[in-house]
């Protein structure tokens, strides 16, 4: 539920990592598996008389980001230093923008508490390089000592800023699952890889001073901190306890936040123009990579309710990531549209999330197989859930599991058999349900689906049921 006293806005950084190359120098992003500080080179590390050279391709990959969220592109952008000392930032200064970013004046739409779409103003979208990345032995607030790993220092980063428009968590969670689907249908990052997508959460209560809770690494934990940060304030203020702007960290193994240091501010930093790179005017850039921008969720959406005819809901949520939605459009090509979104987002997506497991391990040519056996009344709906389950544990395919497991659906006849012979034997449930107890014939179909080894539809034999009891 939406609070009216929360006010919260997130800085996400998003790491282009579908690059070849780090943004200033030739380094490869293939690090995450790679051992410690082995993806390095005097640029990255900052050392003496090395000169910075910009990645077009990352620039040409944060246009397309601020575009797809709606922001303005600044005609004329320009990198500057940011100066802070930290073990992970071998020069002393990150490589950022400041005054004219990319884009400005975006918005994002999401699901609000209420149920009910709801717009989130984008304040900013610039690029910066990454920071290396520190491994304590131990929590933060609490190591003995940390290392650093600087494969990660170079590496392009989008850092997006909302404006303070969310009211919840979960809002909050909402905003960063529907910018990673964006992201992924964008193709400018791997969202699975480690460090793809960092959060800082900016987080108050009205008429209070605000707290940065800094580099959350998932999606679980924004909404996790934030919730603790609610309650953490709300306890302070009835206690009359002063609150202080300031930055925090969130221990995920404690479930906490801790505080590391005060809030600094703009000037701390002493933002400069970067001498060594030249103003960019991507004016020129932006009809090329607009006219290159893929099909987003939003618009897939609208086309996928026009276009297949199927309930706005199933829509979005097939729409919400990039695999599931081009799955679905695989399938819907060769069986009916409305039966596969039916199936897709609600049957086999609940599958796939109850194994914590994604779509990729399924084939779209298995899910045609069985939707059409559904459609030829081959096998029951229960009988091909009972199909996807099996492939998804075992493997194997339609026809050999239906076979294997003899699926095959009953005929007519044997249903009609086992329905007369059920409503004979149940002279009890027959009745109580003459009685005027309904809930009897559960019993009587029950017998049903038993003497037919679960191969009857359930629907038909509750229906065959009802009619032979009226009969009696």
């Amino acid at each position: 539920m939406a609070e009216k006293d929360v006010i919260i806005g997130l800085e996400v950084h998003v790491q282009l990592n579908k690059l070849n190359s780090k943004l200033f120098c030739g380094c490869s992003t293939k690090y995450h598996d790679a051992p410690p500080n082995t993806h390095t080179c005097p640029v990255c590390l900052g050392l003496p008389g090395t000169l910075p050279v910009l990645n077009r391709k990352a620039v040409e990959y944060a246009i397309r980001v601020a575009l797809a969220l709606n922001c303005e592109i600044q005609g004329e952008t320009l990198f500057y230093r940011k100066n802070y000392y930290y073990p992970d930032l071998p020069k002393a200064f990150q490589i950022t923008q400041y005054d004219f970013p990319i884009g400005l004046g975006g918005k994002i739409l999401i699901k609000g508490e209420d149920g009910e779409e709801k717009t989130i103003r984008i304040t900013r979208v610039h690029m910066e390089e990454d920071p290396g990345r520190l491994v304590h032995a131990g929590t933060i607030d609490r190591a003995k000592y940390s290392m650093v790993d600087y494969n990660r220092c170079g590496m392009s980063l989008l850092e997006v800023v909302t404006e303070p428009d969310l009211r919840s968590p979960k809002e909050a969670r909402s905003l960063l699952d529907k910018l990673r689907n964006i992201l992924e249908y964008l193709d400018v990052f791997d969202g699975d890889l480690e460090g793809a997508m960092r959060v800082d959460s900016n987080i108050s209560l009205t008429g209070g001073e605000r707290a940065e809770v800094k580099n959350i690494s998932s999606h679980k934990g924004v909404e996790k901190a934030l919730a603790y940060e609610i309650t953490r304030q709300r306890s302070a203020r009835r206690r009359g306890v002063a609150q202080v702007q300031e930055t925090r960290h969130y221990d995920e193994l404690r479930a906490i936040t801790v505080s590391i240091r005060m809030k600094e501010e703009a000037h701390d930093y002493r933002y400069f123009p970067e001498p060594d790179l030249v103003p960019m005017r991507v004016s020129d850039w932006v009809p090329k990579v607009e006219a290159e921008l893929p099909e987003l969720p939003d618009a897939k959406r609208e086309r996928f309710v026009s276009e297949y005819g199927i309930a706005d809901d199933h829509a979005k949520s097939l729409t919400s990531e990039i695999r599931v939605a081009n799955f679905y459009e695989d399938v819907a090509k060769r069986v009916s549209p409305r039966l596969a979104a039916v199936w897709v987002a609600d049957v086999l997506k609940g599958e796939l999330n109850y194994r914590d497991t994604t779509i990729d391990n399924f084939s779209p040519d298995h899910m045609v197989e069985i939707l059409t056996m559904l459609e030829e009344k081959k096998v029951t709906e229960k009988g091909a859930v009972e199909v996807i389950r099996q492939i998804l544990d075992h493997g194997g395919d339609p026809a050999g599991v239906v076979a294997a497991k003899g699926l095959v659906k009953a005929e007519d006849n044997a249903v009609k058999e086992a329905v007369l012979a059920a409503v004979k034997e149940c002279s009890q449930a027959v009745a109580d349900y003459k009685s005027g107890n309904e809930k009897s014939i559960n019993f009587i179909v029950g017998q049903v689906m038993k003497k037919t080894r679960g191969r009857a539809d359930p629907g038909e034999a509750n229906r065959l049921v009802k009619e032979a009891l009226d009969e009696k």
